[in-house]
């Protein structure tokens, strides 16, 4: 190891609407070391997610993160020094890391920490073989039911849980609409990533396209966004439709609560449902939907893109893009190399 510090980004302050970069204050510091039953990591990729947004705020399914302490990320690493009988030093691992050069941690966080499987990219484990394949995964096939013949629509279609749960709903022989900010997009959702059609909400009337793209109603809705969107699909949803509820990213910048959508009555004159859930909440399937995914992959039934950031000095600026609906595809940051 030659480096003698460990760079890291501080959570400063809690986020009061818009994210501006000010939460966050950069900070140098030495190079932890492990005691017994941790493990020292050195951080080489980074995923940038829209919860993180939530983890700086409140209490969630994890607790905040801490004021005066390190931003918090899934992210994939590798073992330096270990004093776990179960992980040794070059082992490659994902987990719930954080902001920072170097980690020690007992890899007891939110979700535990696992060894990447040999042969797996380490940007694809945090991507599509990471925490946004299994939401994607388990999303459709688990709380969304899809059936093939069915009409699925899915909003933030061309974010990394977006573009992969689209995908699964058209493998499994559904008809796939999606929601996507800007033209070159809604192209790749409809020419690579195999959707049946695609709605630019920056300069289409989203109601109208989708009452024009699904004149028979819309049995399964997977939403990333909320808000708008969400209250154009109640109007339009058929008897025993399914909402499955990933995110709200387009409420996240509120400064206060924001009411609910207007058209929430239809769930009961549907006997519609609507249902919140995350990628982690199937372990004992996780290799059931690994195997899935990688054949999908690997057959090209499924794509998968990524927007990549370099250098954890371009963390911040990495999660303004994603509020911004900026990035194209699955967020990340290289931070490293795997030292040899």
């Amino acid at each position: 190891m030659t480096e003698s510090k460990n760079r890291r980004w501080i959570l400063h302050s809690r986020p009061a609407g818009k994210l501006t970069g000010e939460e966050f204050r950069w900070n140098e510091a030495p190079i932890p070391e492990p005691s017994d039953g941790q493990m020292l990591i050195r951080t080489l990729w980074l995923s940038v997610d829209p919860a993180q947004r939530i983890w700086m705020a409140r209490d969630s399914y994890k607790p905040a993160v801490p004021l005066g302490e390190v931003m918090q990320s899934f992210a994939v690493g590798q073992v330096l020094e270990s004093r776990r009988p179960d992980f040794k030093p070059g082992d490659i691992v994902r987990g719930d890391l954080s902001w920072q050069d170097y980690v020690v941690t007992d890899g007891k966080g939110f979700g535990g920490m696992q060894k990447v499987p040999p042969g797996t990219p380490p940007d694809l484990a945090l991507g599509l073989f990471g925490i946004n394949g299994l939401t994607a995964y388990f999303g459709m096939i688990e709380i969304g039911k899809i059936k093939a013949g069915e009409t699925v629509v899915v909003s933030g279609a061309a974010g990394a849980t977006g573009s992969a749960a689209g995908q699964v709903a058209k493998i499994k022989g559904c008809r796939v609409i999606g929601t996507a900010g800007g033209r070159d997009k809604c192209d790749w959702l409809v020419n690579e990533a195999h959707f049946d059609d695609a709605i630019d909400y920056k300069s289409e009337d989203v109601g109208s396209r989708l009452s024009e793209l699904c004149p028979d109603g819309i049995d399964v809705y997977f939403d990333n966004v909320g808000g708008a969107v969400l209250n154009e699909v109640l109007a339009r949803i058929n008897v025993n439709a399914r909402i499955v509820l990933c995110g709200s990213i387009s409420k996240s910048d509120a400064a206060t609560p924001q009411p609910g959508p207007a058209n929430y009555s239809n769930l009961v004159a549907r006997r519609a449902r609507m249902e919140g859930f995350t990628g982690l909440d199937y372990p004992a399937r996780v290799p059931e939907a690994f195997e899935a995914l990688g054949r999908w992959h690997a057959d090209g039934s499924l794509v998968h893109k990524e927007d990549i950031a370099y250098g954890l000095e371009n963390a911040p600026k990495a999660l303004l893009r994603l509020f911004a609906g900026e990035n194209f595809g699955k967020q990340l940051v290289k931070v490293a190399d795997a030292p040899a």
